[in-house]
């Protein structure tokens, strides 16, 4: 059985938590490589998450946070 698509209001806040994941990055000056490779994510996994194509677990954003060194909650709020 396939998966519903998620509505526009979910689709539209993620991709209002990967720009802010994206400027977190950017703020650290870490690029999306460094994030993969401190985070345990694979690249194209970041860049998706990044521009709110794919939904992070999370676990994922546990370690992506932690890879930028940023609270979680600034990255969801």
């Amino acid at each position: 059985m396939p998966s519903a698509r998620p509505s526009d209001s979910v689709l539209a806040r993620r991709r209002v938590v990967g720009e802010r994941i994206r400027a977190a990055r950017l703020h650290a000056g870490l690029t999306q490589e460094r994030v993969a490779l401190d985070s345990g994510i694979d690249r194209p996994s970041v860049v998706r998450i990044e521009q709110g194509q794919q939904s992070p677990t999370l676990d994922s954003l546990f370690r992506i946070a932690d890879a930028i060194g940023v609270p979680l909650a600034d990255l969801v709020r």
